[in-house]
């Protein structure tokens, strides 16, 4: 294996390992050290992949918003948008630790100071934006219940989501899947 094969394989190992100990002890209960000693690796040679604990940070929940975009279907629109996402959360049941980073980090990043702080800021607005836009979508081709407000229920399909896979942490016969595609239905005409 080449060196640059040999990195990329081990650049994924910490990231995997990571997301795991992120979701976890959430960002300020996992250190470095840690990450290198699960990983197999020394603290240099985990600093050499990641010089930061938040470049890490960031690396981790970039691999976990491309995992989600290509899950989703980012060229959809309207209905397939909204049903793509309720395969999202159907998958996500097959990912503990993926809603646990989630989870776990969202919280964490409400303290300002927390190093992932302006990314969720950034990602609900972003997120909230394109949900509502693709219930525009759904209103402009008349597959919408008569007064839905887009933003309203964009928001609404976030918060969803969101205490839906805290639900699930805590006990995982809650059918998140289901109970969005039930929402999902009462939003259409």
């Amino acid at each position: 294996m080449a060196e640059s094969e040999r990195g990329a394989v081990t650049r994924e190992h910490i990231l995997t390992t990571a997301t795991a100990m992120f979701g976890e002890a959430g960002y300020r209960g996992a250190s470095l050290r840690d990450i290198a000693a699960r990983c197999g690796l020394t603290h240099p040679g985990l600093l050499y992949h990641f010089p930061t604990k938040a470049g890490l940070l960031e690396a981790v929940l970039q691999r976990r918003d491309q995992t989600d975009s290509a899950a989703a279907g980012p060229s959809l629109t309207g209905l397939s948008a909204l049903e793509a996402l309720v395969n999202v959360a159907r998958k996500n049941a097959g990912a503990r630790g993926l809603v646990e980073l989630f989870a776990t980090l969202s919280a964490e990043s409400t303290a300002p100071d927390h190093p992932a702080h302006a990314y969720f800021v950034s990602r609900y607005d972003r997120v909230v934006a394109e949900i509502s836009q693709h219930f525009v979508e759904l209103v402009a081709d008349g597959n919408a219940r008569a007064g839905l407000d887009p933003l309203t229920a964009g928001r609404q399909w976030v918060a969803l989501m969101d205490g839906l896979q805290i639900q699930w942490l805590l006990n995982p016969e809650i059918d998140m899947a289901g109970t969005l595609a039930a929402h999902l239905r009462e939003q259409l005409a």
